[in-house]
């Protein structure tokens, strides 16, 4: 038995729009954007853009051999990281990057800017690394729209977390008392043992909305799970509702100024599959 998230309802503050998402059972997300009267459009606040900012967007349009540890290469492999996420996420099977080994890029006309690279993608748990290709687009003209995403791996998703999953399932099912929780990790990187597959929940929900928002001058990750509550449920699943911050680290954005809310819930599904699927 695995997993398979559905996002019901998700509303993220980021600094173009509020976009309101819905995901749903064999279906992508859709968005539609409102202004935030609050909100900075990036590019649009020149003047606090500090020089080594306007060298991390110079760089952006860089095509040919990429360098692996700088921005390009490690924010197209970061989209990888949330696309594989939303495939192959569970409470107990949370992937991120490792490794870039090699990475190109190149215009197609018409289309956006292709991306090739070469990762090494990691699980969290049982701490297992795949080598993976991938091939990245990211959308060109007006608009937001979400990269496309094409990966292969070899030797990750290989740990068998049915147990894990079969029992959390039950345990949460059959208890009376519904779980949450609150900052995760604290304020000093604590995290308890029983919050831990709660945060990791929380990574592979806001994957799906990272995956979304990314472009070629962002850099997403999941800063901590605000809070986050079980929700009551008549049929056989379970659902949870979740605040979760997210650092955008290319504009230094803090965590805080971003809040995700997500009403999702977890059904098992039989059967697996791994990324060389």
């Amino acid at each position: 038995m695995g997993w398979t998230l559905l996002i019901l309802l998700v509303v993220l503050t980021v600094v173009h729009g509020n976009p309101t998402v819905t995901v749903r059972s064999g279906s992508g997300p859709t968005v539609g954007f409102n202004r935030h009267p609050n909100s900075v459009p990036l590019g649009e606040d020149t003047q606090t853009t500090t020089e080594e900012e306007s060298e991390v967007v110079e760089e952006v349009m860089m095509t040919g051999v990429l360098n692996p540890s700088h921005y390009p290469a490690r924010r197209a492999a970061t989209v990888v990281q949330h696309y594989l996420n939303t495939r192959y996420g569970s409470p107990y099977r949370w992937l991120f990057l490792s490794t870039v080994n090699s990475g190109s890029a190149e215009d197609v006309a018409d289309k956006g800017r292709k991306y090739q690279l070469e990762l090494t993608m990691q699980e969290t748990i049982s701490n297992v690394s795949g080598q993976c290709s991938a091939e990245l687009l990211f959308p060109g003209g007006e608009g937001q729209n979400a990269p496309q995403v094409q990966v292969s791996c070899e030797g990750l998703c290989q740990s068998n977390t049915t147990a894990q999953e079969e029992a959390f399932y039950q345990q949460h099912r059959a208890s009376n008392n519904l779980a949450s929780g609150s900052n995760i990790p604290d304020g000093y990187g604590h995290m308890e043992p029983s919050m831990k597959p709660f945060w990791q929940l929380g990574g592979v929900a806001s994957s799906f909305i990272m995956l979304r928002e990314s472009n070629e001058s962002t850099l997403y990750n999941m800063a901590q799970v605000a809070n986050f509550t079980q929700l009551e449920t008549e049929k056989d699943q379970l659902r949870f509702n979740y605040h979760v911050l997210l650092h955008e680290m290319i504009s230094q954005l803090r965590a805080g100024d971003h809040p995700l809310e997500a009403a999702s819930h977890l059904v098992p599904r039989t059967g697996s599959s791994s990324p060389a699927d």
